[in-house]
């Protein structure tokens, strides 16, 4: 299916969703704590190489005002049979439909992290296009599309430096990364991952209409608070930007805080 026709097909909701769309959404999204009452729900896309599973915490701490829901991709964990995509756009024209079928029609909001972010964006566009595109977009650890670092193709490079690449991120159990079947599972999908990050273009001029909020780390080696500030430009709503002290991985040390402030940009939403 192309990009064009993702975007404009007429997606199912809530209890009417058809059986195959239902069957999309649980392959694609996750519900680690189902909160049925919530008012708003979070839906949260990994980094490049990870899983449904990092926000698994979150579901748990989330208070009962927001459920948090994580997007697994191919490639990993339970789907580990599949072939990991290595196309931004080829994955979000695969996951918006089981993320509009997720999110039913109450508000909702986008949470990506690094690879996530770029993800999290063409999603927007996807969703905006059906009429119910998300009340919140953040965007976390990543430059805004098409603003590439010269010679920052880390797809690029062989499983060793792959690895260091990993171990300098510190977001992934240095144990796996010591472990050689461990890292042959692993390294797969990361590659595919950064594939997809460094080989994406955003179509030029390309905005969403939802709020934007740029989050990021004060010492992120990937991303300066100046370069995450450019996401201003993605979007014809509002902006703001939040830098926390911290690395790439920031946001392992700030939980509580982030749900808080997610949270409080989508009350509004609900209150609506």
């Amino acid at each position: 299916m192309s990009t064009m026709d993702a975007a404009h097909r007429s997606w199912p909701d809530g209890p009417a969703a058809t059986g195959t769309a239902r069957e999309e959404a649980s392959l694609w999204v996750r519900h680690f704590r189902r909160r049925p009452d919530a008012p708003v729900r979070l839906v949260c896309l990994p980094h490049a190489g990870g899983s449904a599973s990092v926000f698994r915490p979150w579901a748990a701490a989330a208070g009962p005002e927001l459920e948090v829901l994580a997007l697994q991709y191919p490639g990993r964990q339970d789907r580990h049979r599949e072939k990991a995509m290595e196309d931004i756009a080829e994955l979000a024209d695969h996951a918006a439909p089981a993320v509009r079928a997720a999110v039913g029609d109450r508000p909702y909001g986008l949470f990506g992290h690094s690879m996530g972010a770029l993800l999290a964006f063409e999603l927007t566009r996807r969703l905006e296009r059906t009429g119910r595109g998300p009340d919140l977009l953040a965007v976390s650890g990543r430059r805004p599309p098409s603003t590439v670092r010269t010679g920052e193709y880390a797809h690029l490079v062989d499983d060793a430096a792959l690895t260091a690449h990993l171990r300098e991120l510190s977001g992934t159990d240095p144990r796996l990364l010591a472990d050689e079947e461990a890292l042959q599972m692993i390294l797969p999908a990361v590659r595919a991952d950064l594939t997809a990050v460094d080989r994406h273009q955003a179509a030029p001029g390309a905005t969403v209409e939802a709020p934007v909020l740029a989050i990021t780390g004060d010492a992120d080696p990937w991303v300066t608070p100046g370069e995450a500030a450019a996401w201003h430009r993605r979007t014809t709503s509002s902006f703001d930007l939040r830098v926390y002290p911290g690395g790439h991985f920031y946001l392992e040390h700030l939980q509580e805080e982030l749900l808080a402030l997610l949270g409080g940009r989508l009350a509004p939403a609900a209150a609506r």
